[in-house]
């Protein structure tokens, strides 16, 4: 039987994950649908930070540009002690841009603007959110998911080939699913609240009584905005006061100074967990950003490791749409569960800082260094011993084109294909073929290794191939004598030769 089908990826949820995807499926034109039950956009700064790693994916989607003219760096940490003393310390450790990675620093930007320039990104690809639409229910079997849902205009029913459940923590889809979502409750409830206030200036991220978790508060400018965002852990029970009145409160007996709340704009008490799901797939269903992982916001992990998580799903799943190996769709668990573990322990683990009053962020918060090397689609052949291996990050390198142009690799990488550098190669000994770019350094090549950097940066010897994914980890790293095993490797992640097969 022929299906009718709506739409090819319904995505249930239009936070940061979902906008992410959503703009990935759109520049290759694959057709989407993206619910948002919220009548509106989210107006609050829950997540506040973006990790370099993050400001690379923006940059690959077109966006960095407009993100970092929104934002702002992070501001001192200033700390405040019962006797008087006032020390003004770095939130992470300044670290200046590299040539292989040209964005080291955290940026500040609440979430409410960071999703405000992704929905503009989608609206260039002709795309918007439906807000208002909520996923009340949805069966699948071999071939396609059908929804049903709930909108201004009442119930409707959508053939879909696949749901993306990114509907936060508290998600329908991994209830539907019946996925377990195991961890444990942290003991720890806190209000974080965006306001206009009086009293305090915006040159520092005010902390009083670190180390005390029944009277701390931070209180930090929020990059962009004329708002401050407030931080402090509160009783376990009882209902907490969020208006101006009971935040003044709140604000007065924990600093011991004049600062009033003029305006809240935003405001939260919640419970930190740490929770993952035991599956990121069931059948035509994932799951994807918060509904996959929550955690406890130490560490700024969380808004990052979503976009991350939708950044890995949307080339897979747009390359099995275009009818290639469905079995590619498994290693988005595989490649993203054991991230979204680590994560959890290094977020859990700054939280036990922070309660210290000892918290400090490092490189290990910048998601730099995140790799997939036990990834399915990561090849060595021969294997190396040292160097860039297949399933790290593909480092960024200044380069010069033939013609005499300054470029770089991330340039090269920019889009949605798979990018094939060559090294002193015979660039006819692979095809040219859709979805892949090639380019070869050396006699003849088409672009230049300046200076030597692209042979040092990726451990490189003449006859060395190196297979970019679309995502910008290498996939494989091969030499002009197992060039067969590189074939193969194309044929297996859909850059094969042949013709197109129909979409599934």
């Amino acid at each position: 039987m022929t299906r009718d089908f709506t739409t090819d990826v319904l995505i249930c949820g239009a936070g940061a994950a979902g906008l992410t995807l959503a703009i990935d499926l759109a520049r290759r034109g694959i057709p989407f649908r993206l619910i948002e039950m919220l009548d509106d956009a989210f107006r609050g700064s829950r997540g506040k930070g973006l990790q370099p790693r993050t400001l690379e994916i923006f940059e690959d989607l077109g966006i960095v540009d407009r993100i970092v003219a929104a934002g702002g760096p992070y501001p001192p940490q200033r700390e405040y002690t019962q006797d008087g003393a006032v020390t003004d310390l770095a939130v992470g450790e300044a670290e200046e841009p590299r040539t292989d990675e040209p964005y080291r620093t955290p940026l500040m930007i609440p979430q409410f603007l960071t999703e405000g320039v992704m929905r503009e990104r989608l609206a260039e690809f002709g795309h918007r959110v439906q807000f208002g639409c909520e996923l009340v229910g949805f069966e699948q079997d071999d071939e396609s998911v059908t929804a049903r849902l709930v909108g201004k205009a009442g119930e409707e029913v959508v053939h879909a080939r696949y749901l993306v459940g990114a509907d936060g923590g508290r998600s329908f889809v991994r209830h539907a699913l019946g996925i377990d979502f195991p961890g444990k409750t942290l003991g720890v409830r806190v209000v974080v609240a965006d306001v206009v206030l009086t009293g305090l200036d915006r040159d520092a991220w005010h902390r009083f009584n670190e180390g005390d978790m029944q009277r701390q508060i931070g209180i930090c400018p929020l990059a962009g905005t004329e708002l401050f965002q407030i931080q402090a852990p509160i009783p376990l029970e009882g209902n907490m006061d969020l208006s101006e009145e009971g935040l003044s409160g709140l604000v007065s007996e924990r600093t011991g100074r004049d600062i009033r709340i003029l305006s809240v704009s935003w405001a939260s008490a919640f419970n930190m967990n740490a929770r993952l799901a035991e599956l990121y797939r069931v059948g035509r269903a994932f799951l994807t950003g918060d509904a996959a992982h929550t955690h406890p916001p130490t560490g700024g992990q969380g808004l990052n490791t979503s976009v991350q998580d939708a950044y890995n799903l949307g080339w897979k799943l747009a390359t099995v749409l275009k009818g290639d190996p469905v079995s590619l769709l498994d290693s988005y668990e595989e490649e993203r569960r054991p991230i979204a573990a680590q994560m959890l322990g290094l977020a859990t683990s700054l939280l036990d800082a922070m309660k210290r009053g000892e918290m400090r962020r490092g490189r290990e918060t910048h998601q730099l260094d995140i790799g997939y090397p036990e990834s399915p689609l990561a090849m060595e052949e021969p294997q190396r011993e040292g160097g860039l291996l297949a399933g790290d990050r593909a480092p960024e390198v200044p380069i010069m084109g033939a013609a005499g142009r300054p470029t770089s690799l991330f340039q090269l990488f920019k889009g949605p294909h798979w990018t094939l550098l060559g090294y002193e190669v015979e660039r006819s000994a692979i095809a040219p073929r859709q979805g892949l770019h090639i380019h070869v350094f050396g006699p003849r090549g088409d672009v230049v290794d300046h200076g030597d950097c692209v042979r040092q940066a990726y451990a490189l010897t003449p006859g060395s191939w190196v297979l970019v994914r679309p995502d910008g980890y290498v996939g494989a790293i091969v030499s002009t004598e197992q060039i067969d095993a590189l074939e193969g490797y194309l044929r297996h992640v859909g850059l094969g030769t042949g013709r197109r097969k129909p979409a599934v």
